[in-house]
Order: C-alpha cells, then structure tokens, then sequence
C-alpha cells in the first residue's frame, strides 16, 4: 500500500471515530435532558382526553381515579371529553400533542378497528400511539327500551326478525366494540337491525331510554344503574357468571349463546415518544390510584375488573384485535359514517 494511501486511511478513520463519539456525546446528552426532564416532571397540569362523552364508561372511570391521580402526582389534573368519530378525533388530538407527558388519552375499544374503517386516518394508531396499560375490563349487556314487547333474548329476536328495517340499536360509535360486537351477534343470531351512532354511551342511553332506539349493547356501567331505576330491560350480561350489580340478569349462556362473551375495555395512551421514564411514572400513578379503596368499591359497583397490564402486554392484545375486528369489518362491509 502506497504511503498516500495509508494516510487516507487514517485520516478516514479518525473521521469515523470523531463522527461516532460525537453522535454518542449528542445520544448522552439527550438521555441526560430526558432524565432531568422527567425528576421535574410533572410541573404543571396533566390532561387527559377522553375519547368519549361525559355519562360514558371510560369518563365515569377517568372521574374515579382522577382525584387520586392528581394526589400522586401532585398537579391538577384535567379531564378533556373529546367525543366523536368513533374515538379517532381524540386518538388524532393525541398523536399531535407534545410527547412530554402533559397529555394523556383513555379511550375504549375501538382504538384497533379504527384504521380498517377510515382509510385516511391522518395518523398511524401504531406508530403515532403509545400504549400504556389496558386500565379495566366490563361486560357488556344487552338492554331495550321499555316500549319492547321482550323479557329475554330470544323474545327480542324474534321481535327483531318480524320487522326487518324497522329495529334499530345505539351504539358510542362506529367501530367501537358495542358496535362491532352486536354486528357480531346479529350474525350469531341470525336478524337485522339498523345501527344508529352516537358520540359516547351517554347518549346513547338516553334516546334509549327515550323510546328513540329499541336497543343497545352497552357497558354493565351505564347500564345497572338505568335497570335498577326501571327504565330499560337488560335482556342478558356477556359475563362468564351474573353480574353482581344485576343478579337477575340471566348471562348469554344462559339465554342460549354461549359464544357469546365479548367484554369491552378502556385503556391509557400517551404520544409515541414520550420518554420512558415518564411513562412508566404514569402507568405507577394509575396502578396505585386503581388499588385505592375508594376506587376499587367504585369500579366494583360499576361491574368493572381492573386490569393494570404492562405496556409490551398491552400493545400486543391491541394487534391481536386489529386483526380480529378487522376481519369482522371486512366480512360485515362496514365502513365509518
């Protein structure tokens, strides 16, 4: 090798070396930043939007623990109804906001249909999305207004096969798991019925209760304190056993769908990029604030299990229902209104 050469070499790798050692002080640097950043963390209010509108499970659950969280972190924090598009308005409010840990998100099920129902989503739920925990578990119960000529499931369809078109239900939204999960069940059953979105089980209660809708698959949240008070029948519960808010509610297996057991959830989100530190501080906040008493007597009364899992646990049960729902999507033809 001529001298020349040589030199070149060297001079290459010295290049090299500056270029990786100043790539790996910029990498410290920024671990340094993102450490500080976290032990002042937080300094200010924390806000969490909530996909859904206020009366809803996921808000009836945000309002449970929110005093408990602010207690822990020792900020105020804000609870933000953004309701809508099936969740999607306050899953794209997330993925613009600020990866700093000031903005969280609890929404429901829905979240891993929401890219095979609306082909432009102006984010990525995979990659814009960072899954935190999955909070809490809740059967689901199928109800109908006082004006149905119906005591239990079979009843109802039978009512609903003798009047194709004319039978509606309510769900929160399209593609959330009331919706999704009762198109499920017309194809279990064998009958039609016309779906009429809202934007939260809220209202979709009330037109329920109204006489607007004849029936709805809804939380056993929303649903035990509207039976109790006898304004709609709940024909039968998702659950494995009856639940304890609603003992003479007969399960699906016992109405005679057995198959049928689908429990919707409500989950914790963050900006992708939030740094690591500062979410797994938020999913301790939401561990310890689930365990206080307090909330676990007011999730209990709701009919709802609290779950806590971890974020790898978390991310992998929404890619398993990306793709089950979206099968279910594609054979039902249904698209976002």
């Amino acid at each position: 090798m001529s001298g020349d050469g040589f030199k070149n070499r060297r001079g290459t790798a010295r290049v090299l070396r500056t270029a990786g050692l100043s790539l790996l002080a910029l990498a410290s640097g920024l671990v340094a930043t993102q450490a500080a950043h976290a032990q002042t963390w937080p300094a200010k209010p924390v806000r969490i939007i909530v996909s859904f509108a206020p009366g809803g499970v996921t808000d009836t659950i945000a309002r449970a623990l929110q005093p408990r969280l602010a207690e822990g972190l020792g900020q105020p924090v804000i609870i933000d109804n953004r309701p809508g598009a099936g969740g999607t308005i306050a899953e794209g409010l997330l993925a613009r906001s600020a990866p700093d840990g000031y903005t969280l998100m609890m929404s429901a099920d829905g979240v891993p249909a929401s890219p095979h129902l609306i082909r432009n989503l102006p984010y990525d739920t995979f990659k814009d999305l960072q899954p935190v925990s999955m909070l809490v578990r809740v059967p689901l119960v199928l109800l109908v207004n006082s004006s149905v000529p119906a005591t239990n499931v079979q009843q109802f369809v039978s009512y609903a096969r003798s009047r194709p078109g004319q039978v509606s239900y309510a769900s929160p939204g399209t593609g959330t798991s009331n919706h999704l999960f009762l198109e499920s069940f017309k194809d279990i059953a064998g009958f039609e019925m016309q779906h009429v979105p809202y934007k939260g089980g809220g209202p979709a209660m009330t037109d329920v209760m109204a006489g607007h809708v004849q029936a709805i698959l809804i939380s056993s949240t929303l649903a035990a304190p509207q039976v109790s008070a006898g304004k709609v029948k709940a024909l039968a519960v998702t659950s494995e056993k009856r639940a304890a808010s609603m003992p003479n509610v007969p399960t699906f297996t016992e109405a005679g769908y057995p198959n049928f057991k689908p429990q919707t959830w409500t989950g914790l989100f963050l900006p992708a990029g939030t740094p690591p530190a500062i979410a797994q501080r938020i999913h301790a906040e939401f561990a310890k604030a689930i365990k206080a008493p307090e909330v676990v007597t007011r999730l209990r009364d709701l009919g709802a299990e609290p779950v806590m899992s971890s974020p790898t646990e978390f991310a992998a049960h929404l890619r398993s229902e990306h793709d089950s729902l979206g099968k279910l999507i594609r054979e039902r033809k249904i698209t976002a209104d």
